[in-house]
């Protein structure tokens, strides 16, 4: 790169920002957009601080009723159940993604899978549903609106006063126009998502374990924005009119950023049929009721069970044995209920995933679509991280409610089994529920480096476009 083709740029740029700082209405409106940005970031912030501690104050309490329970009959405690609530990330505040839409705490009990409850859009008002400021939000929609009103008119606007074939009669190429056109815009797109990007920089540093994302998606949303600024400055190189610009970039920023965003999760739920959650619920009984009935002593299912029983005991009656029967038939339905909940919520997950696959293959025309995908992940607030909060619950649950049905089966008689206790003691075995999050690798490997692809794929494409406008640009004079 020879010193005047830098020295040619340099000018460009200055110019360029001469011209925006003339412009009061820019000049405003880079001033809101960096306010609305730090006021996204703080309001974000403020909210998960509020909602971790409110979180693990409820854990906290949760935890300590079920170790203060009394002496009591490990069944009843079964069924007396636990609660346990999902954390978040530290950089959730950044993108809040489907966290608002699902439950954030379980109950968790002897033959139930519960669903999450308490999800914010269920327990809020309705304007939830329009969209929360986030970080991420204005950085996706609103920070390219305003790139488009300020780039728009960068090439056209001087080719409409003759401006531009000035510059090219005077020996400026149309690579080196176009390079300078960009390099302002870029910066100053750069600068209104620096409060962003600073807030991400001081997660890396303050919260090691989520650095790796966080200058993940740094680097994703700074190249999101450069395609922006890249598009707007090519567009306006490429049409005659200023105005004809601004319409095709709003038309541009409509459809990629608001309209297949919209449209296409409900084009995939039109497609995979996924069943509902009455449906499903109907669908696990009457599977539950063809197993059969641990509570029926007549039920086939339990009368070959107790049969197998006597015989791996070598007795022929359930009095002579070493162990308490009632808790074994505890422990076989547990294994039996626990297994049908596992395949329909695996079932379930497959069918979201099919849904978001069909997402994300409009995200080869919205490149908002891979960037969500990835900056949901990262942020630890997507459909994978809240299925990962359930999966870990379920295998908790089970995990409790068997170490109960074992301490039935070996610390009560059989005779008068609901009559007896254990001592409280035992409850303080219980280990304390952990959730934690995939690491970075799997993440990434999943939806980092995918998004990344097809966000330098948008860049290469538009590097070639560039160099043709600016040949074109050469040879028109125009």
């Amino acid at each position: 790169m020879s010193a005047a083709f830098r020295g040619t740029v340099a000018a460009i740029v200055r110019t360029e920002w001469r011209a925006l700082l003339r412009n009061q209405v820019a000049v405003a409106a880079a001033v809101l957009m960096l306010a609305l940005t730090l006021a996204a970031i703080l309001v974000s912030h403020e909210r998960v601080r509020a909602v971790n501690a409110e979180r693990a104050r409820f854990q906290s309490s949760a935890d300590s009723q079920w170790h203060n329970q009394p002496d009591r009959h490990p069944h009843r405690v079964v069924h007396y159940g636990h609660y346990v609530f999902r954390p978040l990330s530290p950089l959730a505040f950044f993108d809040f993604g489907v966290d608002p839409f699902t439950g954030h705490t379980l109950f968790l009990e002897g033959h139930r899978q519960n669903s999450a409850n308490f999800s914010d859009a269920g327990q809020s008002s309705v304007l939830l549903r329009f969209g929360q400021l986030t970080p991420a939000f204005v950085l996706q929609v609103l920070t390219p609106l305003l790139i488009v009103f300020l780039a728009f008119g960068s090439v056209a606007r001087e080719r409409e006063r003759g401006q531009l074939r000035l510059q090219l009669t005077q020996g400026v190429k149309g690579g080196t126009l176009l390079a300078g056109k960009l390099a302002a815009h870029a910066a100053i797109a750069m600068l209104l998502a620096a409060p962003a990007f600073i807030a991400l920089g001081a997660i890396a540093v303050l919260h090691g374990a989520v650095a790796a994302e966080a200058l993940a998606l740094l680097a994703a949303y700074a190249l999101y924005l450069l395609l922006w600024a890249l598009g707007a400055v090519l567009v306006s190189a490429m049409l005659p009119r200023a105005r004809d610009a601004l319409l095709v970039l709003v038309g541009g920023w409509i459809v990629t950023t608001i309209l297949l965003p919209r449209v296409m999760p409900d084009v995939a739920m039109a497609g995979i049929g996924r069943p509902t959650r009455i449906e499903n619920e109907v669908a696990v009984h009457e599977r539950l009721k063809a197993m059969g009935d641990s509570h029926n002593p007549d039920d086939p299912y339990f009368s070959r069970f107790k049969q197998r029983v006597l015989a791996q005991y070598g007795v022929s009656r359930i009095e002579d044995l070493p162990v308490n029967y009632g808790g074994l038939v505890m422990q076989e339905s547990e294994r039996q209920t626990s297994e049908l909940f596992d395949e329909f919520m695996r079932a379930d997950y497959r069918r979201q995933q099919a849904e978001n696959a069909v997402v994300y293959r409009a995200a080869l025309a919205s490149p908002v679509l891979a960037l969500r995908r990835m900056s949901t992940a990262l942020s630890g607030t997507n459909l994978d991280s809240h299925t990962r909060f359930l999966f870990e619950g379920e295998k908790y649950r089970y995990a409790f409610v068997q170490s109960l049905n074992r301490l039935h089966t070996s610390a009560i008689k059989y005779e008068n089994d609901r009559d007896q206790r254990v001592d409280r003691r035992h409850w303080d075995d219980t280990p304390r529920f952990g959730y934690a999050p995939e690491p970075f690798g799997t993440v990434a490997a999943r939806h980092a480096w995918p998004a990344f692809a097809l966000l330098g794929g948008w860049l290469l494409a538009l590097c070639v476009a560039a160099r043709l406008i600016a040949r074109r640009l050469e040879r028109t004079g125009q």
